[in-house]
């Protein structure tokens, strides 16, 4: 039986804390859904109704276009450990790129990385926790490094150049609005 809440609770922040792989939905109002797997130290509870998320260079640019769309989006926990449990963040997202005035006060949530992309702030309307007794159990190893060395490896000119290539279009062929 799934409990809902209307911001998250020093327990689901204590929970949030402990996790190594959080999960982003979101969608425009058509085309493709976009879910992606996200690590690292790139996401930080403000308080119980806003969370930041830090995005790093990847593939695609999915999510930026659609919270530039419309705004919605959805983070997911699961736990792995001996305690189920998933928990989810539904709400109103607002994309942060370089050239935005927030910038710097979001850039201060976390360490500096070569080839953050953008940062979302999520703004929690709802908060959903469930069982999770289907999700199976996991034993963190570590993180990867393949992403940073990458990133270090090409630069910041080398960036820009891949954002330019891979990043201002999405699946459904709207603009991202990264550059």
């Amino acid at each position: 039986m799934a409990v809902k809440f209307d911001a998250l609770n020093q327990e689901h922040i204590a929970f949030i804390a402990n996790q190594h792989l959080f999960f982003i939905g979101s969608a425009g109002c058509e085309g493709f859904i976009n879910v992606s797997p996200k690590g690292m130290d790139t996401l930080k509870v403000i308080d119980g109704k806003k969370i930041v998320w830090l995005n790093h260079t990847g593939s695609g640019n999915e999510t930026s276009t659609h919270v530039q769309e419309n705004g919605r989006m959805t983070i997911m926990w699961c736990s792995f450990d001996k305690k189920p449990l998933i928990l989810k963040a539904y709400g109103s997202a607002k994309v942060v790129h370089p050239r935005d005035a927030s910038w710097d006060e979001m850039s201060g949530h976390f360490e500096e990385f070569l080839g953050v992309r953008q940062f979302f702030v999520l703004d929690i309307s709802l908060v959903l926790a469930s069982c999770g007794f289907g999700v199976p159990k996991f034993k963190y190893i570590g993180e990867r490094n393949s992403l940073l060395k990458w990133a270090n490896n090409v630069g910041r000119e080398g960036i820009s150049e891949y954002w330019e290539e891979n990043n201002q279009i999405s699946l459904d062929g709207k603009e991202t609005h990264i550059l």
